[in-house]
């Protein structure tokens, strides 16, 4: 449209500049190349503005995308940190358990050596003087002859424990190369998002404005609301009331043949259960699930999920912030609104990297964990009402 207006306009100018030429007197020809050349530099200047429109609405797209990548990867390698440390924490237990299996069998050969080396120190003539000497060596040669088979069972089983102790041995080394592998990429993933939450702060400046704007209005709904299913169900009306307005008509154009009429394209379908990509916000071991009745007597609305100290908080799934902060007795939350009347509910974090107004993909990073017995707690809803997360969970993995 701004490139057909500008087209237009140089064109009118264009005529107007004819004519008056004309009216003037004789042809001026470099005014006429003028005219076109200001014509032509104007639909250049109309081209590269709206490129760069483009490039900027693809720059915070590809910015997102960036950081949902980087979100992603960041919980994978916290998973395989836990993963590398519980593997670590196992091939200590088994070589504990190894060593006091080789020193149990040990004992007995050990005493057994030592009354051989016994015997072996005692002099041959003592046998002539002894009385019964050469009646004892001949039994404990007998009784050694019926022990062989004894002994080299005992010492096969010996270099068996041992062996197993230098395969354990070895898999500990690889679990702390793993360990140590995956902190690393930990540190880099984190130094690369640091990166990008610093140019996503430089182009935010453009949008203060704004949004301190849908800040002061989410903190005013905040301040009203009773509790947090209060100020969920207030975020869903405003949210409702916004997409309702944003699918109102806008002004028809002339359709180009007379009593031809463009039938508008349909609005798209908010999400059903089946096509809502959605995924768990943190990394961690699962303490609750949906309709549990905590020790308060509270029931549960969604799902609790210890995880360690510090931990990557993502979006479970695509949307828009619509609340970003701290909320009476609980520490910061994040009210995610998918559209449709869904809407998501994180809770439980120590730091936040968004605001209120942000665009967020699934796994675009929320923020960090504080660590301890609460956990992270997230709860789906449509339309108020409270939603299986893992039934969704298990539909997008078939």
């Amino acid at each position: 449209m701004p490139r057909a207006i500008l087209i237009a306009a140089g064109m009118a100018t264009i005529a107007t500049a004819g004519l008056a030429i004309a009216q003037s007197g004789p042809p001026a020809t470099e005014a006429i190349e003028q005219v076109h050349q200001d014509a032509a530099d104007a639909q250049n200047r109309s081209i590269a503005l709206e490129a760069a429109a483009a490039r900027a609405i693809d720059d915070a797209a590809k910015a997102r995308a960036a950081e949902a990548a980087i979100g992603v990867r960041i919980v994978a390698a916290e998973k395989e940190i836990d993963t590398a440390e519980a593997n670590v924490r196992r091939v200590a237990t088994l070589r504990a358990g190894q060593r006091a299996r080789l020193a149990a069998q040990q004992e007995p050969i050990v005493r057994l050596t030592a009354a051989l080396q016994t015997m072996a120190r005692r002099p041959p003539a003592l046998v002539l003087v002894q009385p019964g000497s050469l009646a004892d060596v001949v039994h404990v040669r007998a009784l050694l002859d019926a022990q062989l088979p004894v002994v080299k069972a005992r010492t096969a089983g010996l270099r068996a424990e041992v062996a197993r102790g230098i395969a354990l041995q070895q898999q500990a080394d690889m679990a702390a190369t793993r360990l140590h592998e995956s902190r690393e990429r930990l540190d880099a993933n984190r130094a690369e998002l640091a990166t990008l939450e610093a140019g996503h702060r430089v182009r935010a400046q453009m949008l203060t404005d704004n949004a301190l704007h849908e800040s002061d209005r989410a903190l005013a709904l905040a301040e009203d609301a009773r509790d947090i299913a209060d100020l969920v169900d207030k975020l869903d009306a405003q949210a409702d009331r916004r997409e309702r307005l944003a699918r109102l008509p806008g002004p028809v154009l002339r359709p180009p043949v007379p009593g031809r009429v463009d039938v508008p394209a349909p609005d798209l379908l908010p999400p059903t259960a089946s096509q809502l990509a959605y995924r768990l916000p943190v990394n961690g071991r699962l303490v609750r699930g949906l309709g549990e009745v905590s020790d308060a007597g509270v029931r549960a609305r969604g799902l609790t999920i210890s995880a360690r100290a510090n931990a990557q908080v993502i979006a479970p799934a695509r949307g828009r912030i619509a609340y970003a902060g701290r909320f009476r007795g609980y520490d910061n939350i994040v009210i995610i609104e998918h559209g449709g009347g869904w809407t998501s509910l994180v809770t439980g974090l120590a730091t936040l990297r968004v605001n209120v107004g942000d665009a967020v993909d699934q796994g675009s990073p929320l923020g960090r964990t504080r660590g301890g017995k609460d956990g992270v707690t997230v709860e789906l809803r449509r339309s108020g009402d409270p939603i299986d997360i893992v039934a969704l969970l298990g539909q997008a993995r078939g």
